[in-house]
């Protein structure tokens, strides 16, 4: 479970491969337009919005960069979502609200690669497109449907044959699947200090080990209380997902977090990357016990999974991950386990994206669903423009109350038997 302080990283492929981190600020100034709460993916996009727009802008970051999920994840561009295609979103929400949240989450890979480049941050950035392989005919014709929909909102997606599969992975137990041409991969820790530097380039404020202990109204600004000082800003964004301390709870405990173990192999030889990924495309298939795989810049390979029970988890998923590569991709050899690390996602209940006003000025982004590169580069723009002073009402995720889940410190539990459930039901229907 998610501690109110990161602690330092352990290790991950990406501290492992990374570039030299920022040189941030040791001080903080007393007062600031916008103070940002959670220096990961959603925070620093909605702190370089702003300093764009003028604004001057403190981020804190209770831990170290890429402590939290920014940094444990395992790189994946996906611009959709993980549990609900367009079609249920549409039954959810109204039909113009609902393809407006369409259009900005389709969009997501794009404005992470757009601001990749535009300030050229070296992350590994690699837009060559995400399959999602069909498994069963069932769900070949749910993804026909699901291209079909986000064609029709503009989006660069289109459905292949199983043949087309096969050619992409090597694997010959789909029966088709779905491309977006505008995913892809990137170093995630590598993009975060690049953020960074990116805000403080432009005369923004990236501070880290800054536990905030209290936030209160004061007068027409907020009052934001550090163990060494404070701090007043007109605006306060909170982005710090999963964490459950202290501020962090505001909207950590709205959700469902998932403890996600990822897993890099050691490199695999050239003939193999030729077969399951003569393009580099990352995988995500359509199967309740998801099977993932990506390459990184090496060519080991990067996959995960989560655990019914915690104690040994580590080593005893990093094991059954790359055994399941093996079995999967038919490698000619096992190519053991370079390192394995975890960290927390964090699920909604109706798995959409969500705003939440605590305050005059003061608001909260919450909701990747497991798509949190694509999806916080929208939503650090939409918290952004709250902060910039936009009307709730002309924004595609609409605001709304932060309730806590009942019984939050059980959810655990209930996501491990859902995983339970997912693994039986692969078995029972013969996916396994």
């Amino acid at each position: 479970m998610s501690s109110h302080i990161a602690r330092p990283i352990n290790p991950t492929l990406w501290t492992l491969t990374t570039g030299p981190a920022p040189d941030l600020a040791h001080d903080v100034p007393s007062r600031c337009d916008v103070l940002v709460i959670g220096g990961g993916f959603t925070g620093l996009t909605a702190a370089l919005h702003l300093v764009r727009a003028g604004r001057s802008v403190t981020v804190l970051e209770a831990g170290q960069l890429g402590a939290g999920a920014s940094g444990m994840n395992a790189g994946f561009v996906v611009p959709n979502f993980a549990k609900a295609d367009p079609a249920a979103v549409r039954q959810k929400l109204p039909r113009d609200e609902a393809d407006a949240l369409l259009s900005l989450v389709g969009a997501g890979a794009d404005q992470v690669y757009a601001t990749i480049a535009e300030e050229e941050i070296a992350c590994d950035a690699a837009q060559t497109g995400w399959l999602q392989p069909a498994y069963g005919e069932d769900m070949a014709d749910v993804l026909r449907q699901r291209a079909r929909d986000w064609t029709e909102l503009g989006r660069p997606v289109e459905f292949l044959q199983a043949r087309d599969i096969h050619a992409e992975t090597g694997m010959d137990i789909y029966s088709g699947g779905l491309i977006d041409h505008s995913g892809g991969t990137i170093h995630p820790l590598n993009y975060i200090y690049g953020l960074a530097r990116a805000v403080t380039r432009r005369g923004g404020i990236v501070r880290e080990n800054s536990k905030v202990d209290s936030i209160v109204r004061n007068g027409r600004a907020w009052q934001v209380a550090l163990a060494d000082r404070e701090i007043e800003a007109d605006s306060v964004l909170l982005a710090t997902n999963a964490f459950t301390g202290g501020v962090a709870a505001r909207i950590g405990r709205t959700g469902v977090p998932l403890r996600v173990y990822q897993v890099a192999t050691k490199p695999l030889d050239t003939e193999t990357v030729a077969r399951i990924a003569p393009h580099r495309r990352p995988v995500g298939d359509t199967r309740s016990n998801l099977f993932t795989y990506r390459l990184d810049r090496d060519n080991r390979l990067i996959s995960g999974g989560m655990a019914i029970n915690p104690i040994g988890a580590f080593d005893r998923v990093g094991r059954a991950v790359v055994d399941r590569l093996v079995s999967e991709l038919r490698l000619p050899r096992h190519p053991g386990v370079e390192v394995v690390w975890t960290g927390i996602a964090i699920m909604t209940p109706d798995f959409l994206p969500r705003l939440y006003r605590f305050g005059d000025g003061f608001f909260g982004g919450i909701g990747c669903n497991g798509r949190g590169i694509a999806m916080t580069a929208q939503l650090g723009h939409v918290l952004a423009r709250l902060a910039l002073g936009e009307a709730a009402e002309s924004l595609p995720i609409p605001l709304q109350p932060a309730r806590s889940l009942p019984f939050h410190s059980f959810t655990p539990l209930v996501a491990s038997l859902a995983l339970a459930h997912a693994r039986f039901d692969d078995w029972r229907r013969g996916r396994l």
